[in-house]
């Protein structure tokens, strides 16, 4: 596809980024030559320099050096956003070593799983599931973390917060952690030598878990290049963002891909002030826009449309935020509305997958963004639109047909799996993403579908997100899951569930009218059900497999 959508590029948006020659350790060294006296992270008003960063990184590398850790080794992170986490993540990577991320909250048997395909014989883990982490297999050594050591008290009181909250807050994050070595002593060596060998900027960086287009988690492997190409990137595609003078939420969690790009790599990067919450709490976010609002915000449609409505019934000023970044699912129209009423800054929709490291298509940062669509390919980026069954066929221009990307940020392949790799990244680096879009002609996309959620009835293609799209828009229906459930005939049939505003009442054969109002007769629901809640990703997606798998084991 020729590159028609360069023309809607917001002012000052290059065509292509430089070419890649840092690596992510060098990424950092450069913000802290520039910046060293700047705050680099906060945590609850407790402030780290980058200087002070820098010191802390190297330290930490020498402690996990002492520890055995060497090049291509792989070391795991099991914690929440905070300081440590950043930390942490750097020095790993200063030594030459391989990050693999996870998430905190997972069961004993969720990471065992993923440890036994990775392999790390380190982990440096929240002291509240430190002792899990330390019965896996393999395991040799874990590093507990603390959080609240990085939480003086009398900072979360100047916050205001009531003093329960803060309370709760100090047990959830604390837990003893026996056998393990405590973050403290990993800095009490002293730091790293410098002339330590470097990572080189085609080195393996991080492991990031995915379910992929599979549904089977997979480690995707990223490297210097491919995390710096993306930072680059997303640097590129905000021409007025100011080196060293920006403020960036770190809401989403940074063992998710898109929270490691944008709040990690991307905010170190630019020099950022970058606002680091364990979780998502209306409280906690209001409270330090107080002082120090953000500029720009990474994350998901619910996260905006709390923050603007507590923003506006408690009078709390969010017009520094320039700019917002929504992802993982589709912004509906209304939450635009609200966010930028509220700020009058700039909400857009951007696109991207774990194996694109992640950010693959934006919105344009200015006039020309458009609501609906997750927007046009990132500077450096190619797409293609292909037929599903044969991705060597392309599909015109405004036909629906899978997504391809190609670009710096796609990733090389899966830890250990050819066969996966090789379905996924097709002949000349082309990556399949498994989702069905529409591409306008000049160049927005519009994600229609997942191809292996697409439900086939009768010998028909139902895409959920267009029946969902008419339950949504039922009185007092708050969210649908559209899913296909075996037929002893081999195929499926629609069933949905939908949530309710409390006291509100429903009729499902009345929604099942209106869909046949505005639906083909075979994407019509079989069964329409109400349940409490839906089952969500971290960071808020809706999980239709397990929605399939709640309704077949009823």
């Amino acid at each position: 596809m020729e590159r028609i959508w360069l023309g809607s590029y917001a002012d000052g948006v290059p065509a292509d980024i430089e070419p890649v020659t840092q690596s992510l350790t060098d990424l950092l060294d450069g913000s802290v030559a520039r910046f060293g006296d700047r705050v680099a992270l906060e945590f609850f008003e407790a402030e780290t320099t980058y200087a002070q960063l820098a010191e802390q990184v190297a330290r930490a590398a020498e402690g996990l050096r002492r520890l055995g850790v060497g090049q291509g080794d792989r070391v795991a992170i099991v914690l929440p956003n905070c300081p440590q986490h950043v930390v942490a993540f750097y020095a790993v990577l200063r030594l030459g070593a391989v990050v693999v991320e996870h998430n905190p909250l997972y069961t004993s048997s969720e990471l065992g799983t993923q440890f036994a395909d990775h392999g790390a014989q380190v982990a440096i883990a929240w002291d509240k599931v430190a002792p899990v982490v330390r019965r896996l297999p393999g395991v040799r050594d874990v590093v507990a973390v603390n959080l609240v050591h990085a939480m003086p008290l009398v900072k979360r009181v100047a916050l205001g917060l009531p003093i329960p909250k803060v309370i709760a807050l100090r047990k959830a994050l604390t837990a003893p952690a026996p056998g393990t070595i405590p973050w403290g002593q990993l800095l009490r060596q002293g730091p790293l030598d410098a002339g330590h060998p470097r990572p080189a900027v085609e080195d393996l960086a991080a492991i990031q878990y995915t379910s992929g287009t599979t549904g089977v988690p997979k480690g995707a492997m990223l490297s210097h290049h491919n995390l710096v190409a993306n930072a680059s990137q997303g640097q590129a595609w905000v021409p007025g963002m100011v080196a060293g003078a920006e403020t960036i939420y770190a809401i989403l969690p940074m063992f998710h891909a898109y929270g490691l790009t944008l709040c990690v790599t991307f905010a170190m990067s630019a020099g950022a002030r970058l606002v680091l919450f364990p979780r998502f709490d209306v409280d906690l976010v209001l409270a330090a826009a107080r002082k120090h609002p953000p500029t720009f915000l990474p994350a998901v449609p619910p996260i905006y449309g709390q923050l603007a409505e507590a923003a506006r019934e408690r009078g709390v000023d969010l017009t520094a935020t320039r700019w917002a970044l929504s992802g993982a699912m589709s912004l509906p129209p209304e939450t635009l509305e609200l966010w930028e009423s509220v700020t009058g800054g700039l909400l857009v929709e951007g696109y991207g997958l774990t194996e694109a490291s992640p950010i693959a298509l934006g919105n344009p940062i200015g006039p020309t963004r458009r609501a609906g669509a997750v927007g046009v390919p990132f500077p450096s980026t190619q797409i293609r639109v292909v037929n599903p069954d044969d991705p060597s066929v392309d599909r015109p221009l405004g036909e629906r047909g899978e997504l391809l990307v190609r670009g710096p940020q796609v990733f090389s392949g899966y830890w250990h799996k050819p066969d996966e790799t090789a379905a996924a990244l097709v002949e000349g680096g082309w990556l399949r993403t498994g989702d069905i879009v529409e591409v306008d002609p000049d160049g927005f996309v519009h994600v229609v579908d997942r191809i292996k959620e697409v439900i086939i009835t009768g010998g028909f293609n139902v895409m959920p997100s267009e029946v969902e799209a008419v339950l949504k828009h039922l009185p007092g229906v708050t969210d649908a899951a559209v899913v296909g459930l075996p037929r002893e005939d081999g195929s499926e049939q629609v069933v949905a569930v939908v949530t309710l505003e409390a006291g509100a009442a429903f009729d499902a054969d009345a929604a099942r009218e209106q869909c046949r109002a505005h639906l083909a007769a075979y994407k019509v629901p079989r069964r329409v059900e109400v349940v409490d809640e839906l089952p969500r990703s971290m960071i808020g997606k809706v999980l239709r497999r397990e929605v399939r798998d709640q309704l077949l084991a009823r």
